[in-house]
């Protein structure tokens, strides 16, 4: 009996795989796995490195050339500024805001996705969660501009309403807005297959033992999708804490980020010392607030997955 051509290519393909991991490397093949993402962390680490480098020499002023010799001179200026100490303030507390939002919107987004039993709607969440992802994010919040703008859509159907205008355009609520839209797609990402993995039959066995909607939820979806949960939270306010684009478009330079600091610093200033101290402090900071919540959060899922077993 003959052998589809499908089946002949994987043949190939799979002799080809014999060839180069043979089966005395089959022990080390979920490390294999692990080397693109090795790799892209010791560059992310690597560029660090000259970063840091940078930090410690601070500008000749004379020569605009960075000195030969190392000091804490960039972070003490750094430090010594209370504007950059309100454009973190602002950056902490605006990735607190967008990853509690976030996480509050994607979570029932991701829950219909993954629990409707109508394949239209599922092909239409699905659609409308990819569909950003084709438009970049200065698009995005140049959209926002049309939407918001003093005359724009929502201000225009406010008017035909008789309402007064809407003012959210370069403010910090406005910047809020435009990264919840934003990080958005990611979370649901992240909580679609924690969501997938807890099964129906359990909530089920809830009900069926009297429990409420809400109570099966508190106590036994949310238990369960909470690797998701932590995964997507990290993952928002990471990007949130680094953003750039979206607080200098929307927040009409008055309510930047601290990511702004560090352009402004390398492009504006023309001082790589002090950029290069502030990236290194953004840096330090969003690491340990991960670690943090790694800390309470992830740890805590693994004893409770325990226990459950």
């Amino acid at each position: 009996m003959s052998r589809s051509p499908g089946l002949r290519v994987l043949d190939a393909l799979e002799g080809v795989r014999a060839t180069l991991w043979p089966r005395p490397l089959a022990p080390l093949t979920p490390w294999a796995f692990l080397v693109p993402a090795l790799l892209l962390t010791g560059l992310l680490v690597a560029a660090l490195v000259p970063l840091a480098d940078a930090s410690l020499r601070q500008l000749d002023r004379a020569t605009f050339r960075l000195d030969e010799s190392w000091s804490l001179a960039n972070y003490a200026a750094v430090l010594a500024r209370p504007v950059y100490g309100v454009m973190a303030l602002r950056t902490l507390g605006g990735a607190l805001i967008v990853t509690a939002v976030t996480l509050l919107l994607a979570f029932p987004y991701a829950w219909l996705m993954v629990r409707t039993a109508r394949p239209a709607l599922r092909r239409l969440l699905l659609i409308s969660l990819f569909l950003p992802f084709f438009i970049g994010q200065v698009v995005r919040a140049y959209g926002w501009l049309v939407v918001l703008g003093q005359q724009g859509l929502a201000n225009s159907l406010l008017a035909a309403l008789g309402l007064p205008p809407l003012t959210i355009l370069y403010t910090f609520p406005g910047v809020l807005v435009g990264l919840v839209q934003y990080m958005l797609p990611f979370a649901v990402l992240m909580l679609a297959p924690a969501l997938t993995a807890v099964p129906e039959e359990v909530e089920l066995a809830s009900a069926g033992l009297g429990a409420t909607p809400l109570r099966t939820l508190w106590r036994v979806v949310l238990p369960l999708a909470r690797p998701g949960l932590v995964a997507a939270g990290v993952v928002v306010f990471t990007l949130t804490l680094t953003d750039f684009a979206m607080p200098e478009i929307m927040g009409g330079g008055t309510n930047d980020f601290i990511a702004s600091a560090v352009y402004d610093a390398f492009f504006q200033l023309g001082d790589p010392g002090l950029g290069g101290a502030i990236a290194i402090l953004m840096t330090a900071v969003g690491s340990l607030a991960v670690g943090a919540v790694l800390a309470l959060f992830g740890l805590g899922t693994l004893g409770y997955v325990e226990e459950r077993r």
